[in-house]
């Protein structure tokens, strides 16, 4: 695109010198034949190009209008902004491609570290539901001991009694 305004630029730097150079050879203005156009005559047309028709024909301006490298300063600066764009395009195809796989990483990490919490939660459950049983286990027994005390001092009293 700053090809195309640069080649714009130096384009009208050329027209402005161009007419100035013509100013300096041809000081007086000249005349412009126009065109008036007159709706009762028959045959006439509004066609601007209608009057340029003689003007093809002459050698000189047929160089003027249609300059040799034309295509080439017309087509090469339009070539150019379509490999630019096809560039970007790609470019911005290729960052969309790395942003998804970086989201796509992203979830796949996050995925397993919730399995891997859940996981580890689970253990943690499981490990204090045993010890919360082993240490019910222990009060049971101590309790069982502690009746079986009871019980034997009782008949050792109702014994000696």
């Amino acid at each position: 695109m700053a090809k195309t305004a640069m080649a714009y630029k130096e384009k009208m730097k050329e027209l402005s010198m161009l007419s100035l150079i013509c100013s300096c050879f041809y000081p007086e203005p000249r005349t412009i034949n126009t065109y008036t156009y007159d709706g009762s005559k028959g045959g006439h047309s509004t066609d601007p190009l209608q009057g340029t028709q003689g003007l093809e024909e002459h050698p000189t301006m047929q160089a003027v209008m249609i300059p040799p490298d034309y295509q080439t300063r017309v087509f090469l600066p339009q070539s150019q902004e379509a490999q630019v764009l096809k560039q970007l395009a790609e470019k911005r195809e290729h960052e969309r491609e790395v942003l998804q796989k970086a989201l796509e990483e992203n979830n796949n990490f996050s995925k397993m570290a919730e399995e891997k919490l859940i996981l580890k939660m689970e253990q943690i459950k499981e490990n204090r539901e045993a010890n919360l049983a082993a240490i019910i286990e222990r009060l049971q027994e101590k309790e069982r001991h502690a009746a079986e005390v009871r019980r034997n001092k009782e008949l050792q009293v109702e014994l000696s009694g």
